[in-house]
C-alpha cells in the first residue's frame, strides 16, 4: 500500500489527537466493541448460545494478539505507520462484512480480522501520537487520545440503539461499516508519519526500568486484561438478565462510554498527584468494585454503579499503563507498548471462552464476575510490589 504524503507541512495538535481518536472509534469502538451491544440481538437472530458468543469474542482477541505480536516484532516506525493504515482499512471491511453472513465460522474469521485491526488504534496510533508529542515538545500524556475509547463505545452504543427495532443484526453491521468509513478519513490523513528522536531527546529519556519492574507490570496488566474482557464482552448480556435492565442493553453500553470519555483526563490529573503506579492501583480497586456490585444486588442502582465504575476505570487503566511504558521507551513507544500488551492479549483470549462456558454451566454470569474481581485484586497486589521508579511519576 503506497503512502502518499498528503499531510500538511505542520499539523495542529488537535488534528493529530483527532486522528488518534478517530482511529480508536473505528478500530476499537466499531470494529471490536460493537459486538457487545449486538451480541444479545445476534443470539436471537442466529440462535447463538452463550458459549458460542464467548468463542466469537475469543477469535476477536486472537486477532488482537496476532496484531500485538506483529507490532512487537517490527522495530521500524515507518513500517508501523504502514500497518496502522492497513489496520484502518481492515476495520471497515471486517465490520461491514459481519452483516453479509450468518455462518458462525465466517463470523469467527471476521472477528479475528477485526481484532487484528484494533491494534492500529490501541497500539500503533498510541505510539504515533506519543512520538509526535515528544518530537514537538508537548506533554507526553495520552489521556486525551484515549478518550477515543469511551467515544467509540458511545458511537457504537448510540448507533445500535438507534437502529434497534428498525434493522436486524446483519443490517446493523452493514450500517456500522459505513459509519466506520467516515472515521477512516481523518484517521488516515491527519496522522503524521513518525519522526526519529533527536540526540537531545535520547539524552532526556529515563533509564530502562528493572527486570522485576517489567515482570510485575506485565503480570498486573494480564490481570487487568481478564477483568476488562469479561465486562467488555458480557456487561450488556449480564445486565439484560436483570429485571431493571431487560431490553435496555444498548443504553447501558452508552453509559459505559459516556463515563469513559472524561475518565482519561481525570486519571491524568490523579497520576500527576499520586504517580502512575499508585493511580493504577486506585483504578484497579474501583474496577474490582464494578464486578462485585452486580453480585451483591441485581437492582437498578447496582447495575448503574457497575456500568459507571467500569466506564470510569477501563480506559484509564489502558491509558496509564501504556503511558508509563511509553515514557520509558520514547524512541519506539509502539514496540514497548506491544510487548507489554501481549499479556493483556493472552488474557483476552482465555477469559471470554472461560466466562461463556461458566455462564452456560451455571445459567448466569455471576461466576465470571467473581473471577474478574479476584484477578483485579491480584493485580493490585502485584502493583503494590513494584519497586519505585522515577519514570512512574507523570509530568504535571
Amino acid at each position: 500500500m503506497s503512502l502518499p504524503h498528503a499531510h500538511p507541512i505542520t499539523l495542529q495538535p488537535w488534528q493529530v489527537i483527532g486522528a488518534g481518536i478517530c482511529a480508536l472509534i473505528l478500530t476499537v469502538g466499531l470494529a471490536r466493541f460493537a459486538y457487545t451491544p449486538l451480541l444479545p440481538l445476534m443470539r436471537v437472530d442466529a440462535g447463538l448460545s452463550a458459549a458460542q458468543g464467548g468463542w466469537l469474542a475469543t477469535f476477536n482477541y486472537l486477532g488482537y494478539l496476532l496484531g500485538t505480536l506483529l507490532a512487537a516484532r517490527v522495530g521500524d516506525m515507518q513500517q508501523k505507520f504502514r500497518f496502522y493504515r492497513i489496520g484502518l482499512v481492515l476495520a471497515v471491511v471486517a465490520t461491514a462484512l459481519m452483516g453479509a453472513t450468518t455462518q458462525p465460522w465466517l463470523w469467527g474469521l471476521l472477528r479475528f480480522v477485526a481484532g487484528l485491526s484494533s491494534t492500529a488504534g490501541l497500539l500503533l496510533a498510541s505510539g504515533l501520537v506519543l512520538n509526535w508529542l515528544l518530537a514537538n515538545k508537548q506533554r507526553p500524556r495520552l489521556g486525551l487520545h484515549f478518550a477515543g475509547l469511551g467515544l467509540g463505545i458511545v458511537v457504537s452504543g448510540l448507533a445500535t440503539g438507534l437502529l434497534a427495532g428498525h434493522a436486524h443484526s446483519s443490517a446493523q453491521w452493514a450500517w456500522l461499516g459505513l459509519l466506520g468509513a467516515m472515521f477512516l478519513v481523518p484517521a488516515w490523513f491527519w496522522m503524521p508519519p513518525p519522526t526519529p528522536s533527536s540526540a537531545a531527546q535520547a539524552a532526556q529519556a529515563p533509564p530502562p526500568p528493572s527486570r522485576r519492574w517489567r515482570q510485575l507490570l506485565v503480570a498486573a496488566y494480564f490481570c487487568a486484561g481478564i477483568g476488562f474482557v469479561v465486562s467488555a464482552t458480557f456487561i450488556v448480556a449480564i445486565l439484560e438478565q436483570t429485571p431493571a435492565f431487560g431490553g435496555h442493553g444498548s443504553a447501558v453500553w452508552v453509559l459505559v462510554g459516556l463515563a469513559a470519555v472524561p475518565s482519561t483526563f481525570a486519571w491524568d490529573r490523579i497520576a500527576a498527584r499520586l504517580g502512575l503506579i499508585r493511580a493504577l492501583m486506585l483504578a484497579f480497586t474501583l474496577q474490582a468494585a464494578s464486578f462485585v456490585l452486580p453480585l451483591l444486588d441485581n437492582g437498578l442502582a447496582a447495575g448503574l454503579g457497575s456500568a459507571l465504575l467500569f466506564g470510569l476505570t477501563f480506559a484509564g487503566i489502558v491509558s496509564l499503563t501504556l503511558t508509563v511504558v511509553g515514557r520509558h521507551y520514547p524512541h519506539n513507544p509502539a514496540k514497548a507498548m506491544a510487548n507489554l500488551t501481549l499479556s493483556y492479549g493472552v488474557a483476552q483470549i482465555l477469559a471470554p471462552a472461560l466466562a461463556g462456558t461458566l455462564a452456560r454451566s451455571s445459567g448466569s454470569y455471576q461466576a465470571s464476575l467473581l473471577l474478574a474481581a479476584i484477578f483485579m485484586a491480584i493485580g493490585i497486589v502485584l502493583l503494590a510490589a513494584m519497586p519505585d521508579d522515577a519514570g512512574d511519576r507523570a509530568p504535571r
